[in-house]
């Protein structure tokens, strides 16, 4: 059994989706789903085990022995996405089951675990498979259910959201299979592994440039890197509250991984970097994401749609880290990608506590929530000062170490920047403050509703890794370190 975990972390998630629609019964759907999802969690934590203590894990589909069969690839870098992708739905699953009450018609509950789970095998997928197009085919599967997920919202502005999402994402995945079909033309295979290799023959000619293009361009899209961003906001306001936090965690850091794979695995850093001036490029791109992005955030009215933008800001650090092209700087990416992805899954969660008691997380309807719900204003006090980068929290060491990165490039300028746009995240991150904490309640707001403990718990947790996490940093660091040194070294 133990030496197929690897195929084992996608097929019983995707076992559970079929499942879940035969048994037509949301309890048992959400039975199906949770244990799918454990399930995975527990096997992510093994193969990361396993990769730290004996190195790569390579998994030969169907017996058939890679580049000529589809690989299933385990190293540094997947297993831990792995373990944030299967970990985010494991703390979000519980909660859905009372968070969808309000949002979603009992009817459609079992469909909404059904695409739960598909989206999580898509994320699961991406993150292990070491075939090239393997990786569309996983982004397509979870894209469908997110836009499916994202419909579901009670408000009628997530059929339109969803809408610009898959026209969006259909033009992202789009252009990610003609980088990959120019790749496979060049090299005649779809291995990652093989691919790079061969890669190195052909550096530098015209289809390869091209295919570089392309998958820059339709994975940026995936990542809503600014100013290719736009479906994001709406998906994440309107979509259920449980979606939001689990696309907020994972969707757009598995597309950051799927450039750094494709960016140091298949064409190499110094076609990358060296040939092409995409420094420049991230850098500029990065720090246009993470003042714009900023500044609209603290203009916002609802609360939802103010940390939707701030999700753009802050994918413009983690591309920061990118554009420094070093061992440090790629650290300081993967460490915010998942730094970053705990914390805006907790605050989301929050948000969803928020919309429940309240009716909704507009500005006006927060009024005085320091006194309605003061445990839970507490825990968007914490999660906010890590987006800002305070001592104690996850989101200061990935900042930390993006400052380390910048001043180890000779970047002292950039130094000013990071610390300046910190400052606009304390602006919006003060609005919430402001208006909880310096404002009377609102009367009409229902003083028996109560937060259930299976939303309760899943989000304490959460906000409790959120200060872990910036207190013990041996796995987040040590990982992100391990992962940036293989890609940087080249290891396939």
């Amino acid at each position: 059994m133990a030496q197929h975990l690897p195929a084992l972390q996608v097929v019983i998630p995707l076992l559970a989706a079929p499942l879940t629609v035969l048994l037509r019964h949301r309890t048992l759907a959400f039975a199906v789903a949770l244990l799918a999802s454990w399930t995975a969690f527990a096997i992510s934590i093994t193969l990361w085990l396993q990769v730290d203590a004996s190195g790569t894990i390579s998994y030969a589909i169907g017996n058939w022995p890679p580049p000529w069969g589809i690989e299933y690839r385990v190293d540094q870098l997947s297993s831990f996405m792995l373990v944030l992708v299967s970990g985010m739905a494991s703390v979000v699953l519980p909660y859905c089951r009372s968070s969808i009450e309000d949002e979603v018609p009992q009817q459609q509950h079992y469909l909404f675990y059904t695409m739960f789970v598909l989206c999580l095998t898509g994320l699961l997928g991406i993150s292990i498979t070491g075939d090239a197009f393997n990786i569309f085919v996983f982004l397509e599967i979870s894209s469908l259910a997110t836009y499916v997920l994202i419909a579901l919202g009670r408000d009628r502005r997530a059929l339109v959201a969803s809408y610009q999402y898959l026209i969006m994402g259909t033009i992202g995945a789009t252009f990610i299979v003609i980088g990959i079909g120019l790749l496979y033309l060049m090299t005649g295979t779809l291995n990652i592994a093989d691919m790079g290799q061969r890669l190195a023959a052909v550096q530098g000619t015209r289809p390869v440039l091209a295919a570089l293009a392309f998958l820059t361009v339709g994975i940026s899209l995936k990542l809503a890197l600014f100013p290719l961003h736009q479906w994001l906001p709406n998906a994440y306001t309107y979509a259920p509250s449980a979606v939001s936090a689990f696309l907020a965690a994972t969707a757009t850091k598995v597309a950051v991984y799927v450039l750094l794979r494709f960016y140091f695995s298949v064409f190499g850093q110094s076609q990358v970097f060296g040939l092409l001036p995409m420094k420049e490029a991230m850098l500029l791109l990065a720090l246009a994401g993470m003042f714009a992005a900023s500044t609209i955030a603290i203009f916002q009215s609802d609360l939802k749609r103010l940390f939707a933008y701030s999700s753009v800001g802050q994918i413009g650090y983690i591309i920061l880290g990118l554009s420094f092209d070093s061992a440090s700087g790629l650290t300081a990416t993967i460490l915010h990608l998942f730094n970053h992805g705990i914390t805006k899954g907790a605050i989301f969660m929050l948000l969803g506590l928020v919309a429940l008691v309240m009716g909704g997380t507009s500005l006006s309807r927060v009024q005085g929530l320091g006194k309605r719900m003061p445990l839970t204003s507490f825990g968007m006090v914490i999660c906010g000062l890590s987006l800002i980068g305070v001592p104690g929290t996850a989101g200061f060491i990935s900042k930390w170490y993006l400052l380390l990165a910048a001043l180890e490039n000779g970047q002292w300028w950039l130094v000013f920047l990071i610390l300046l746009s910190s400052l606009l995240a304390v602006a919006y991150v003060w609005r919430f403050v402001e208006v909880a904490y310096f404002r009377e309640p609102r009367q009409d707001v229902d003083a028996s509703a109560t937060v259930p403990w299976s939303m309760g718990v899943p989000t304490a947790l959460l906000v409790a890794a959120t200060v872990y996490f910036g207190l013990s940093t041996a796995f987040t660091v040590g990982s992100a370190s391990k992962a940036a040194t293989f890609l940087m070294g080249g290891l396939l």
